[in-house]
């Protein structure tokens, strides 16, 4: 299984330190989760059901035509590429390692491409997969960029794969409301921006055929009762969701500014985390965890390209224990190093 962040009980017992104790900085889901909705006592006792109202309330918070709801966009990033028989997939790189790793282990051909690539790679292409906005660089690509590629890849039945897990805080730049075209799929994550990673949800938006095709390799009953329920719920709550995006977009500006005054400008993030590329990045990594904060490191072949990303703290208190731990590494630092 490939490396993931909020492994946080595996760094409490590698550290020695309670699990209670962390400041889990390691992934990108939001630090204030929505509320829990009543469960009825029958969601947990019977099957559940695809006709109470989820699917509806995901089109409408989307923008979308059409829903598929799985056991997180994980379980999308899975099946698709078993819905394709053998070819040629770009991924736009870096990104979420797993999309390259489910395309290749269902026998595709992978190449990872940068973005000045694309271009030049597009039309040997059957797939392109593009995380939007990309985890972890931030980088945000046009809807014109986008669609452009995706008329491209479709003139000859090819699929445009677009991972928009982060795209909450700006709805008016996904494309999920040109799902209804043949060969686009927009895969949605339910868990960051509500904060509720683990009741694991996430939609497919597509054309009818390509969902059906999805929802028959998935089978019956992938998500549920309870996490329908809650879906629906948080979906649905319009105010909630107002409050959400202003104070994740507020705490993302402000991560930046307590990044940026300890020599660590961010090279690239969105609402929901930043991006440092630094020397340091992994000596930072131990320095911080050793200190009960952990951090996601990308490690590169080449030291000068490592990286680390910074998840949200959530209380003022968080904020404080950051801040000191990025003053007290900056001052181990040889004097020449410090910022």
């Amino acid at each position: 299984m490939l490396e993931h962040g909020g492994r946080l009980r595996r760094a409490a017992r590698q550290y020695g330190i309670g699990e209670a104790d962390w400041l889990d900085l390691s992934t990108g889901i939001a630090p204030w989760a929505f509320p829990i909705p009543s469960i009825p006592a029958a969601a947990w006792h019977r099957l559940p059901e695809a006709d109470d109202g989820l699917e509806q309330a995901a089109c409408a918070y989307y923008g979308a035509a059409r829903a598929l709801p799985v056991a997180g966009s994980q379980a999308a990033i899975q099946a698709l590429p078993r819905l394709r028989t053998a070819g040629k997939v770009g991924v736009l790189s870096p990104c979420y390692a797993e999309h390259a790793h489910a395309w290749r282990s269902a026998g595709f051909l992978v190449r990872e491409v940068l973005e000045h690539e694309v271009d030049y790679f597009l039309d040997s292409l059957d797939v392109l997969v593009v995380v939007n906005p990309n985890n972890p660089t931030g980088l945000m690509l046009t809807q014109e960029c986008l669609l452009k590629w995706h008329g491209r890849l479709a003139e000859r039945g090819g699929w445009l794969v677009v991972d928009e897990a982060f795209m909450d805080n700006t709805p008016a730049l996904s494309l999920a409301a040109h799902t209804g075209l043949a060969g686009l799929v927009v895969l949605r994550s339910f868990g960051k921006f509500f904060g509720l990673a683990g009741v694991r949800l996430g939609f497919v938006l597509a054309e009818p055929n390509l969902l059906k095709s999805l929802a028959q390799e998935i089978g019956p009953w992938t998500v549920s009762g309870p996490t329908r329920i809650i879906g629906e719920a948080c979906l649905k709550d319009v105010q909630a969701h107002l409050a959400q995006r202003a104070r994740t977009d507020q705490a993302s500006e402000r991560l930046v500014q307590v990044l940026t005054r300890h020599g660590l400008k961010p090279d690239g993030g969105c609402a929901l985390f930043q991006r440092v590329i630094t020397p340091h990045a992994e000596s930072l990594h131990e320095f911080c965890a050793r200190r009960g904060i952990l951090l996601r490191l990308f490690v590169s072949d080449n030291p000068l390209e490592c990286s680390l990303r910074f998840g949200l703290p959530d209380t003022e208190a968080h904020w404080q224990r950051l801040e000191k731990a990025l003053v007290e590494f900056n001052h181990s630092l040889p004097s020449q190093e410090q910022p």
